[in-house]
């Protein structure tokens, strides 16, 4: 029941093909992006797809710009389209504080930069302007920033891809496991 409802919500909110070949901005790659294998659900697609949407999700973090060059790094990889924009939007305005204070810590971690991962939440709480928001990634923050995301967003790409790859194989050992069995059953 429940698997039927959300594949019916995924289809209503999907643009359909029709809408995607009449958009004006993608139709100089429309007929790259819109090849058949690019939109199926398979044992390589799917895990390149989460290991893409979620390095260009945490990496890119402007939120039109992650789908648009997720759905771009789709096509060389041959990963699944809607499934990398889709994942892309595990980064939102909910998680972006929680990303952008792992990548400092990270930063000063891994490397040592000098990164103060709860300035970020005190300029939060004290309601920030723009300009010391300005100034606080023209000081040593930005190279920690970039440094960290850089890290986080291969490391979370990988552990995607690997833990989608794991779940896949896991899904059809299920299904031929209960095939077995159904056919046993018959069998007696």
């Amino acid at each position: 029941m429940a698997k039927t409802w959300l594949a019916d919500r995924i289809r209503a909110i999907m643009p359909a093909r029709e809408e995607l070949e009449a958009n004006r901005l993608l139709r100089p790659v429309a007929h790259l992006l819109l090849r058949p294998a690019l939109w199926r659900f398979t044992r390589r697609s799917v895990p390149r797809a989460i290991g893409i949407g979620l390095t260009v999700g945490i990496f890119v973090m402007i939120p039109v710009v992650q789908p648009l060059s997720a759905a771009m790094l789709a096509i060389p990889f041959r990963a699944n389209v809607p499934l990398t924009t889709g994942t892309t939007f595990l980064s939102n305005p909910l998680t972006t504080p929680l990303i952008v204070i792992a990548s400092l810590w990270i930063a000063s971690a891994l490397f040592g930069m000098e990164t103060d991962p709860g300035s970020v939440m005190r300029m939060i709480h004290a309601g920030a302007t723009f300009a010391d928001w300005k100034h606080w990634l023209l000081s040593s923050a930005a190279p920690g920033l970039l440094a960290g995301l850089t890290v986080l967003a291969i490391g979370m790409g990988v552990a995607g891809y690997a833990i989608a790859t794991i779940g896949w194989r896991i899904w059809i050992g299920h299904k031929w496991h209960a095939r077995g069995r159904e056919r046993a059953l018959r069998g007696l």
